[in-house]
């Protein structure tokens, strides 16, 4: 790893309060200093200089719409509240249901099935390299944006729920 002078770290020191993340000053070391070290040597460093990297918020606002989703709504479950039950006019996607198979699909580490807010059917799976399909049971059919951001919430949820 380059030793660094007391300019330099000095520089490094402003560019993790500016809030840039290890690419970032990676880019700025290599560009402005002329010094090229891997991202794992910007980390090493980084942690060296008892520098303390910006979170971001934005995965904690996603996190905190996913919580905010009822678990018995998002696995399907009819709400035993009147006010929100299952079969109540939707406002939105809020109609799409998501169902994990009880055995996974043949290469796949997990499957199931989704019904979008327009009754529309679609098998969904993770294959095992971790990719996720969807298959659609009516040829050409494409489910709404806010079907898709609602299918993609509630499956997080009922993933983490059995244990995914």
């Amino acid at each position: 790893m380059a030793k660094l002078t007391p300019a330099q770290i000095t520089k490094v020191s402003q560019w993790v309060a500016e809030g840039s993340t290890l690419s970032v000053i990676q880019g700025r070391l290599s560009s402005e200093l002329g010094i090229s070290m891997t991202f794992l040597d910007v980390r090493f460093l980084v942690d060296d200089l008892n520098l303390t990297l910006q979170e971001k918020e934005e995965p904690k606002k996603a996190e905190a719409v996913v919580e905010e989703l009822p678990p018995t709504e998002a696995a399907g479950v009819d709400a035993t509240e009147p006010a929100a039950p299952a079969d109540a006019v939707p406002v939105g996607p809020s109609n799409v249901k998501v169902e994990i198979d009880a055995l996974a699909r043949e290469a796949t580490m997990v499957s199931g099935s989704v019904t979008f807010s327009d009754g529309q059917l679609a098998d969904w799976y993770i294959d095992m390299e971790g990719r996720p399909g969807v298959v659609p049971r009516v040829p050409g059919y494409r489910p709404s944006q806010p079907d898709i951001a609602d299918f993609q919430t509630k499956l997080d949820l009922v993933l983490r729920q059995s244990g995914y």
